[in-house]
């Protein structure tokens, strides 16, 4: 059997530039001088605790108590209004005839509430994983939430492919042993994205959804040695 793992934020749901415009407005607002762009290329498919470790250690000072409560209300806010599906999405899993799954960084709060608005939720459960509740906690670029999908689903993670839109996913998919679709084709994308993924370990790279099944196929018949 094989497996293709999606994840969430910037695959399916269009989520990212949300996310990015509320990351960058809320560290600004405490000191950290980064645009959007600059943020999406370092920090883009961390977790928010990783990126608020990192940023407390560059200015040198812990972040007020309050930074993450006031970030994630502002952050809702604008999701209720600003938050699309990544054009395709139903479509691409109507067409592929593989068992797939959501590996993602994010919570499963996030991810039921957010897939669920799209009508996605339930067209995966029960094979939707957070990285931070399984196994150790460890997110990507640990492979543990890939690793743990494989063996949930009974699939050799060579058996496996990922479209992932951050490098941070790709590394941990390629750690797991698995191979790897990058996706560009969600309102984040910046110069240089389709580089960075393939310089982290993508086979290839697509713009739309809807050249994932076509893709899976080509590899299907290209087969390298996993690293």
């Amino acid at each position: 059997m094989q497996l293709v793992i999606f994840d969430c934020d910037g695959v399916l749901i269009d989520s990212e530039a949300v996310s990015i415009a509320c990351e960058a407005e809320a560290y600004n607002k405490v000191g950290l001088d980064i645009s959007e762009p600059e943020f999406a290329v370092r920090f883009a498919g961390l977790p928010h605790e990783r990126i608020k470790e990192l940023v407390e250690e560059e200015l040198g000072r812990p972040l007020p108590e309050d930074f993450e409560d006031e970030k994630y209300r502002v952050f809702h806010e604008r999701m209720a209004l600003e938050l699309n599906v990544i054009e395709g999405a139903h479509e691409v899993l109507d067409a592929i005839d593989y068992a797939r799954c959501v590996c993602s960084n994010s919570s499963m709060w996030h991810l039921k509430t957010y897939l669920g608005k799209f009508d996605l939720y339930d067209r995966f459960r029960p094979y939707i994983f957070s990285a931070p509740e399984v196994r150790e906690g460890r997110t990507k670029p640990e492979p543990d939430v890939f690793l743990h999908a494989a063996e949930e689903l009974d699939v050799d993670p060579a058996e496996c492919f990922v479209i992932e839109d951050s490098a941070f996913g790709v590394m941990g998919a390629k750690t797991a042993g698995m191979r790897v679709i990058g996706f560009v084709g969600a309102s984040h994308t910046w110069l240089g994205h389709s580089d960075a993924l393939m310089e982290a370990g993508a086979e290839t790279v697509v713009r739309r959804l809807a050249e994932i099944p076509a893709t899976l196929e080509a590899l299907e018949h290209w087969r390298e040695p996993v690293a």
